[in-house]
């Protein structure tokens, strides 16, 4: 059981998180967003920019006496991170990229526990996209689901239909990789499902 005395923050504002986090049955005793400069540093990889990305995040929405959860998600194909998509543009330079072949999806999650201390655990997914006709790429975009998301796409939504094959963590594409996220609330003494 947890401690009453600690409350748990979510340093996110994304409403998949919350709704993901649900699954596990811990409801945040606060949201509180974490405002920091995510850009990736000169030369940075992947792997290391999401684990980053998790642990200035959960260390931005510290507070006394709470514990702090966070996650970021990153798209990266090869070497390459990229962006989340903020207009069209970007979401169709990323989907073409990734038309008809493999990605790589890194979530990355970091607790911060009262006493300053940071776990945090990565889920690596491989996803791989069918190769997009210009009419199935028109139809996506025209969606809007990229708007803001990793990579141009939210696998929970219509792009789920284009995507032919994934070995990974589901949920670590979504935005939180339910089997790492639980382990680590259970190691800190969190009671979830």
């Amino acid at each position: 059981m947890t401690d009453s005395s600690h409350k748990l923050v979510l340093a996110s504002a994304s409403p998949r998180r919350r709704e993901l986090i649900a699954r596990l049955g811990v409801v945040p005793d606060a949201i509180v967003p974490a405002d920091i400069d995510e850009r990736p540093a000169k030369a940075e990889l992947p792997r290391c920019y999401a684990l980053r990305m998790a642990r200035e995040k959960a260390e931005a929405g510290a507070s006394d006496n709470s514990y702090v959860l966070a996650g970021d998600t990153v798209v990266a194909a090869g070497r390459r991170i990229l962006p989340k998509a903020e207009d069209e543009t970007t979401a169709r330079r990323c989907l073409e990229l990734l038309s008809g072949r493999r990605h790589t999806v890194l979530s990355a999650i970091a607790l911060r526990t009262p006493d300053g201390t940071i776990r945090e655990k990565l889920s690596t997914t491989q996803v791989k996209f069918k190769r997009l006709s210009h009419e199935e790429l028109a139809a996506y975009l025209a969606g809007g689901e990229w708007d803001g998301k990793a990579g141009g796409y939210a696998i929970q939504g219509s792009a789920e239909a284009l995507i032919s094959w994934i070995q990974g963590s589901h949920s670590g594409v979504v935005g939180l990789p339910l089997f790492e996220t639980r382990a680590l609330l259970k190691a800190a003494g969190f009671d979830v499902h």
